[in-house]
């Protein structure tokens, strides 16, 4: 019997049978399949997949998510490849599909997205159970957004200064702990920002990442403009995980409580 399913874009696949052999090009779709309990089915994943070290340390690096190596993709012969419509280019997803290779694409924009996000990577993985256990642990941690809300600035680049808007899953995520982004209008996805116009919108937390940008202890002196916001006259500048921001899976229920104490000033 077939193993079929379909992935976040809902296009559907059949394989012959669940797959053995997976290349992951994504790492937050790393540290999940291995979450799942696959990761002994892993037999490639990019520079940037770090996590869990015991994991990926010793399996075959194929390059970067923006330029992985394709003939070495093709070459480990992977029943599935996952990739992500956004951290993924359309170019390096076409060039696997016409090496006849199957391909997940991965693309929640929202925490309550991810929910049928995990459950949809369980089953093409063969980690149904597990999967739905996670998923329902998202589910849990939803139920719980607070009624008082905060507004929050959260850069992730400077020079220029850089953040992003309501379209993406770290301003949902931060919208489902209590937090209201301030860029979240920004036309863009991931806007070039104004630190004076930004602390006309007076944030009452921010956040520094310490990824893709790594924000440090030394930045919250760079602020400048925001020294006088709400957020930075009460010391709340906050340094945080970036892959808590970033990386659904196993790590967004704990990272929606951890927001939700950081956004109540626990």
């Amino acid at each position: 019997m077939s193993h079929e399913f379909q992935d976040d874009l809902g296009r559907p696949l059949s394989l012959a049978a669940p797959p053995r052999r997976i290349v992951s090009l994504v790492p937050s779709l790393t540290e999940l399949v291995c979450a799942l309990g696959r990761g002994d089915r892993l037999v490639g994943v990019t520079r940037y997949c770090t996590h869990p070290p015991e994991v990926v340390a010793a399996l075959p690096k194929l390059g970067g998510t923006k330029n992985p190596i394709l003939g070495r993709v093709v070459e480990l012969a992977p029943e599935l490849v996952l990739v992500n419509a956004e951290e993924n280019r359309r170019e390096d997803f076409q060039a696997v599909v016409d090496a006849g290779l199957s391909v997940f694409v991965s693309f929640p924009r929202t925490v309550e997205a991810t929910v049928g996000a995990i459950e949809r990577v369980g089953q093409a993985i063969d980690a149904g159970a597990p999967a739905r256990a996670l998923a329902a642990d998202v589910t849990e941690a939803l139920a719980l957004v607070p009624a008082r809300r905060v507004r929050v600035f959260c850069p992730i680049w400077r020079n220029p200064w850089m953040s992003f808007n309501r379209d993406t899953y770290a301003s949902d995520l931060m919208g489902c702990a209590g937090g209201d982004n301030v860029c979240a209008a920004a036309p863009d996805r991931y806007p070039v920002v104004d630190l004076e116009a930004v602390a006309r919108a007076d944030p009452e937390v921010i956040l520094l990442p310490d990824e893709p940008y790594r924000f440090s202890e030394q930045h919250r002196r760079a602020l400048g403009p925001l020294a006088g916001t709400t957020a930075g006259r009460a010391g709340r500048v906050h340094l945080v995980d970036g892959k808590a921001l970033s990386w659904y899976g196993p790590r967004t229920a704990p990272a929606v409580c951890q927001l939700l104490h950081l956004f109540a000033g626990d």
